[in-house]
């Protein structure tokens, strides 16, 4: 099942996609939901963010072959920081790199959507129910500034920073799913989360044993090899097998946005 956040006709609603129409969505999808009837044609609706979450958790270095690229060591426990909600944008919004970074690279990742209100898991906890699916997510990160700074905020916590969607798709495998990145067309990243070196069960345990998990919230899971900078008029595609494809453009500020 994939679920879609959309504005139609004024209105913000959620829907199941069947074919190339939208179902709407009645109740909660973190809850007792059923799906109504009157279908809207995707073309004819705008797509949104997927969830408003409260907080955004990337995982660093979750994949071997990224750590090398960025000549790091691998983390012996997941590598966590945190982006603002206010950087999230939806599926075909642009990206805009700020005028304090002169290299904003873009990193393609599989998201995990939270569904119920988590902390406290042990290591033996199902992790399963807790898990409303899996979402595209691009990790835009302003490379320079995060050498210079010594850690990710600022580096990632820009607006529009957190590219996520075009849905959330239910019933994938958390082992076995599998990511490619396009640049202009041209593949430059592909990783599968067979080869986490943190597994998307642990990583749920691991961070509500931090912090309490709120539905809606998204785990980043991390970026498998390949990053690199996005130019302005560039166009990424993060495509996940069983979810779509996340599509944005990278541009800079209007005079008037960059005051």
């Amino acid at each position: 099942m994939k679920i879609y956040r959309f504005r139609y006709r004024r209105r913000v609603l959620q829907g199941v996609l069947k074919e190339e129409y939208l179902f709407p969505i009645i109740g909660s999808v973190y809850g007792d939901f059923r799906i109504g009837a009157s279908p809207v044609p995707i073309a004819d609706v705008r797509v949104l963010p997927p969830v408003l979450p409260t907080k955004i958790i990337g995982i660093g270095r979750n994949y071997r072959e990224h750590a090398e690229e960025m000549g790091n060591p691998l983390p012996k426990e997941p590598l966590i920081f945190l982006k603002p909600p206010t950087a999230v944008i939806g599926h075909l919004d642009a990206v805009v790199e700020p005028p304090a970074s002169s290299r904003v690279d873009y990193e393609g990742e599989v998201g995990v959507v939270i569904r119920r209100k988590t902390r406290h898991l042990s290591d033996e906890d199902r992790v399963d129910d807790l898990i409303l699916g899996y979402t595209c997510f691009n990790d835009v990160t302003a490379r320079d500034l995060q050498a210079k700074d010594g850690q990710f905020t600022r580096a990632k916590g820009f607006d529009t920073f957190a590219a996520v969607g075009p849905c959330v798709a239910t019933g994938l495998d958390p082992s076995g799913i599998r990511l490619k990145t396009f640049l202009n067309g041209k593949l430059v990243q592909s990783g599968t989360t067979a080869n986490l070196i943190f597994p998307i069960p642990e990583l749920i345990r691991f961070l509500s044993r931090i912090m309490t998990l709120n539905p809606g919230d998204i785990i980043a899971t991390g970026t498998p090899a390949g990053v690199g900078p996005a130019a302005p008029g560039d166009r990424v595609d993060v495509q996940i097998e069983g979810i779509g494809v996340l599509s944005n453009t990278f541009t800079r500020p209007s005079a008037k946005e960059a005051l």
